[in-house]
């Protein structure tokens, strides 16, 4: 038991460097070398989505560049919601620390990375894109609990890896045929993990939620701003400069 955890916990704190010589990992090298500290940071986000470049900029973070993924978002077989989401935010974060690996600009930045699972028990909702998916999101979800899942995973400029995962728990109200027939009619479910956008229509629906807001919106703020801070990036520079230009 021990061996096996012990190996699981080794793979999930590795992450594979690309397999050529990079400028990223030159400049990694160079900066160990010399003992310099890092230019101003830099931040890639994997993603393009609006609503986490809108909850990043509540807490003063705009990315330097944007890398949406191309990982393919199915789950495997047996996979359990956690190994799902801890899979993806992992893969999406690899994927732009290649992307960049090369790139003059942001070859040493950050890699923020996160990806959201709703789940029913062991089930898996899926981010519908039809009609049909939609509404049997919605069926599932009325009158029950459901979790929503979020994995961060965090590449430092060194390729340090950093995890967190971050469960709430969110109860709806029974939902009437009519209440069903107008919100998928409203197509605010287009693309939502489980169907559903809590910060819009949808937060009529919610009767109860248990744990972090933001992680049901898309990304915890809470666990993203600490992961960034324990690893250096200062997040806390742009307040002193929002009250700086309160100020002039």
């Amino acid at each position: 038991m021990t061996t096996t955890r012990s190996g699981l916990l080794g793979v999930l704190g590795r992450t594979d460097s690309p397999r050529r010589e990079t400028l990223r990992s030159e400049l990694a090298r160079t900066r160990q070398a010399e003992g310099r500290p890092r230019a101003k940071p830099k931040l890639v986000l994997a993603s393009a989505s609006p609503r986490r470049l809108m909850l990043l900029a509540q807490i003063g973070i705009e990315p330097d560049a944007l890398r949406p993924s191309g990982v393919d978002e199915s789950p495997k077989k047996s996979e359990m919601p956690r190994a799902l989401a801890t899979r993806l935010a992992r893969a999406k974060a690899e994927e732009a620390r290649d992307n960049i690996a090369n790139d003059t600009d942001i070859a040493d930045a950050y890699v923020l990375a996160a990806d959201t699972v709703v789940a029913v028990g062991r089930r898996v909702l899926v981010k519908p894109q039809h009609l049909e998916e939609a509404i049997a999101s919605l069926q599932l979800l009325s009158g029950r609990a459901h979790r929503v899942l979020t994995a961060i995973c965090l590449i430092t400029p060194e390729d340090k890896v950093r995890f967190k995962l971050v469960d709430t728990r969110v109860r709806f109200k029974r939902l009437s045929k009519e209440e069903m027939e107008a919100y998928i009619a409203s197509r605010e479910w287009r693309g939502k993990a489980g169907g559903y956008a809590i910060q819009g229509l949808a937060g009529c629906f919610v009767q109860k939620i248990s744990g972090s807001y933001t992680n049901v919106v898309g990304l915890p703020l809470t666990e993203v701003a600490n992961a960034l801070v324990g690893e250096g990036f200062p997040i806390h520079f742009n307040w002193l400069k929002m009250g700086e230009a309160v100020l002039d």
